[in-house]
């Protein structure tokens, strides 16, 4: 049955449509349902080739990702410009295309012309409000694709949408959660006179760019870093890593954390010039008696100094990574007697829609103490985020300068019992 034929019956049409919508169709992954759909699109319209080309936001391309018949398409990973050719003017027009004439001013693919291609239609697959590839049918016959034609392949392509935004979705998730964590330091490393602890949360809206770091540079001083990329998702996670490395590769340069975030913000407006980010970068002499930190539109520090109540750090606030060019930078000097502890952190830990930011804050500084650093991530955590899921990415990182006469395990369990209270007692 072909949809050109006028003797097509309304239970042939109905049969073709169930035939897309099937519902045993959402038993198959997302990549069985592509290929399936294609072929049974081919086979209702009588095309002899089908494909579906998703779009690749960054370079505007359509690359050829799934095809009944043309599968050389996607074996060479063929790429169409927007705009440009068949595929390329039904994502640049965002509606059907009908052609009855096949050659190299109507069609961009070599691929189509060598398989002799005679007549195609196409439509756009739409997602989110927004055409993130196209599916087209041809045949090696002159027909008549018509009307009805598109109504029953834009069925098919608003079904195959569904499959690939669901299958981007969770592939995008997973490779930035991968990422995220492959560029987290797998062990904090071991600091004479510090002990350092670290968490790192994703959000229930998926990974995002938040990120800390810890590292000893040749002189023996001590770097901490905590920054939060804007957005969420592959995109956030790709940059927060290139940040990180620059940011390495700076430090290395300069111990004066000013100008290694300046270096950090040049390096980012020239090659990811739309990125935002947070960074607050603190740098320890290497007697740990003195932090240098330098902050770019990151939350301040909150400093827990024995005997006394937690406190943020002031320090100005400089503008965010990716504002403005060659913005002048500061650094504020804190001293760390021992027994000292530093806590760095992201809004996520601290930003709710149902209070106040400082509110928060408060909450924070009232959930540390100078303790173990291990204990004081628990303290925290248990305080600001206790059973619920976290809608932002949560990245925390605690060090503290170990007190005089530090007492190893027997005074982290004391230190415990301190914060969490003596252990109960056994009915």
């Amino acid at each position: 049955m072909t949809g050109s034929d006028t003797t097509d019956s309304a239970p042939d049409r109905l049969r073709d449509i169930r035939s897309l919508t099937d519902s045993e169709l959402s038993r198959l992954d997302d990549q069985e349902l592509l290929a399936e759909l294609l072929a049974r699109t081919k086979d209702i319209l009588q095309a002899d080739t089908a494909a579906a080309l998703l779009l690749d936001f960054s370079s505007g391309q359509l690359i050829a990702t799934a095809a009944a018949g043309l599968e050389e398409e996607v074996r060479q990973g063929v790429r169409i410009p927007v705009g440009r050719g068949f595929a390329g003017r039904i994502a640049a027009e965002h509606k059907p295309v009908i052609l009855d004439r096949v050659d190299d001013t109507t069609v961009h693919s070599q691929i189509l012309l060598d398989k002799g291609i005679r007549s195609m239609i196409g439509v756009p697959m739409v997602a989110g409000g927004r055409v993130i590839g196209v599916m087209h049918v041809g045949s090696l016959t002159g027909r008549q694709f018509n009307a009805e034609d598109a109504r029953l392949l834009q069925l098919a392509a608003d079904r195959a949408a569904m499959a690939v935004q669901s299958m981007t979705v969770r592939t995008d998730r997973a490779a930035a959660a991968a990422l995220q964590r492959s560029l987290l330091p797998s062990a904090l490393p071991p600091v004479p006179g510090a002990e350092i602890a670290a968490r790192l949360i994703p959000g229930n809206g998926g990974v995002g760019g938040d990120w800390y770091d810890v590292f000893t540079l040749p002189s023996g001083e001590l770097c901490m870093v905590i920054g939060d990329v804007a957005g969420s998702g592959l995109l956030a996670a790709v940059i927060m890593g290139r940040m990180r490395s620059a940011l390495r590769a700076y430090a290395l340069e300069t111990s004066d954390p000013a100008e290694v975030l300046a270096r950090l913000d040049r390096d980012m407006q020239h090659f990811e010039p739309d990125a935002l980010a947070t960074v607050l970068y603190a740098v320890f002499e290497p007697a740990l008696d003195q932090v240098h930190f330098s902050s770019a539109g990151h939350l301040p520090p909150v400093l827990a100094h024995p005997g006394r109540p937690a406190e943020l750090a002031e320090l100005p606030a400089d503008l965010m990574i990716g504002v403005a060019p060659r913005v002048p930078r500061h650094v504020t000097t804190e001293k760390i007697s021992p027994g000292t502890l530093l806590c760095l952190y992201t809004d996520g830990l601290v930003e709710r829609r149902d209070y106040p930011l400082d509110e928060g804050l408060d909450r924070l500084r009232d959930a540390l103490v100078p303790t173990a650093p291990e204990v004081a991530c628990s303290a925290v955590m248990g305080a600001l985020i206790g059973n619920e899921q976290a809608q932002d990415d949560v990245a925390l990182l605690i060090m503290r300068r170990q007190p005089s006469g530090s007492g190893g395990p027997a005074r982290l369990r004391s230190e415990a019992s301190a914060v969490t209270g003596p252990p109960r007692r056994r009915a």
